[in-house]
């Protein structure tokens, strides 16, 4: 009799993890498992204001702004930031953009085309979308994203909630819809929750809008600062912060002869303009007409956004369309002669900065050093050991 007390209770064990198994085996569960409260702390490179919300703070502030600020001295103001978020608004975003829920089939967040891990890109010459789709370009870094403002390489967008819905839903990229997006993530109990604590005005048994999802991710993608470098530290006065070499290449990059610093403007090191610079595509591929097509401007043909230098070394491949694979072979490319590799039938309008420099291969390479002094991934946000979807994080 106990022994087949003692079977029979094993076998309704098993049938209830049987069962168990099979309730939980979708992708995301709608119940409720308890997560950590929102972060009620800025982020770092931010200060918490009597509105609890998060205002930039920096040792550039203390420059005044200027308009036409020329290739920018090493003093130099920087743009004004997208900022005032809450710190729970904030931290919402950081699970949202980690989250492969946003995407239709829940394989692929913000972050596996912006991985930390990549400097916020992804390592490749031009991205992937869903079921492993090919896009036309490559992943723009997010560092320093808020200062931005025109969005996408060739700067179809102006406001960072309308860039992210692009690959929200892009049919080749993250493939949802926004009525499917709003209906996952209002059935899912721990982001009701989260939204409640971090809009804290919204009526609690409203659905979840479409608006604040984009504003929290907004809000996240804001607080990804880049500032402090070993070139941040020598042009605030410690300028132990460089060996010989890499000052060599400042010069360079400084120069009349090379001009970097003219479209790489510090402290940004961009100047948030478009160029038509001639890079080559990938082997059999016509040229990219880039902001052509969004301005109807036939003279930006092969125009691209003239991309931030911040972290560039944690980002290659290189160019919109990751045709070169090292700093050096890009270095390279300013030199070789100005349109050298504009392909036979287009006639394009080269900026007049492009043109034959005739670096050295001493030069070159200095230059090569001088880019590895912007890295700087200090304010590097951790990616959620748990996500309100109970999915993990995807990078």
């Amino acid at each position: 009799m106990k022994k087949n007390s003692i079977i029979k209770s094993s076998l309704y064990g098993v049938t209830l993890f049987l069962m168990l198994l099979v309730l939980y085996s979708g992708k995301v569960s709608s119940s409720y498992t308890p997560i950590p409260l929102l972060n009620c702390n800025c982020p770092p490179g931010f200060k918490l204001n009597t509105d609890n919300k998060c205002i930039s703070k920096n040792l550039y502030n203390q420059y005044a702004v200027r308009n036409n600020a020329g290739v920018g001295g090493l003093k130099s103001a920087l743009p004004e930031i997208r900022d005032g978020f809450t710190p729970q608004e904030i931290d919402l975003g950081r699970y949202l953009f980690f989250d492969p829920v946003l995407s239709a089939d829940q394989t692929i967040s913000c972050a596996t085309c912006h991985d930390p891990n990549k400097g916020f890109s992804d390592g490749l010459a031009v991205s992937q979308g869903i079921d492993k789709h090919k896009l036309k370009r490559g992943a723009p870094t997010l560092w320093n994203v808020g200062y931005l403002k025109k969005l996408f390489w060739d700067g179809r967008a102006l406001t960072l909630e309308e860039q992210m819905q692009g690959p929200l839903f892009s049919e080749e990229e993250m493939g949802n819809t926004p009525e499917n997006l709003i209906k996952t993530i209002n059935d899912i109990e721990n982001y009701r929750k989260l939204f409640a604590e971090a809009f804290v005005d919204r009526n609690k048994n409203a659905p979840i809008e479409l608006n604040e999802i984009l504003k929290a991710i907004t809000a996240f993608q804001s607080s990804l600062v880049s500032l402090n470098s070993k070139y941040d530290q020598y042009a605030h006065g410690f300028h132990g912060a460089l060996n010989q070499n890499e000052i060599e290449g400042l010069n360079v990059f400084r120069s009349f002869v090379a001009r970097c610093a003219e479209c790489h403007t510090p402290p940004l090191f961009t100047n948030q303009q478009f160029a038509v610079i001639g890079t080559p595509e990938p082997d059999g591929l016509p040229l990219d007409p880039g902001a052509e097509v969004p301005f109807n401007d036939k003279t930006l043909r092969g125009a691209f956004k003239v991309p931030s230098l911040r972290n560039i070394e944690k980002t290659a491949p290189y160019m919109h369309s990751g045709k070169f694979e090292t700093l050096r072979e890009t270095v390279q490319f300013y030199t070789d002669g100005r349109g050298h590799a504009v392909p036979e039938g287009e006639d394009l309008l080269i900026h007049w900065h492009i043109w034959e420099p005739n670096l050295t291969d001493y030069e070159l390479d200095r230059l090569v050093d001088f880019l590895g002094t912007l890295t700087d991934e200090s304010f590097t946000p951790k990616v959620p050991a748990q996500l309100p979807s109970g999915l993990k994080a995807s990078i």
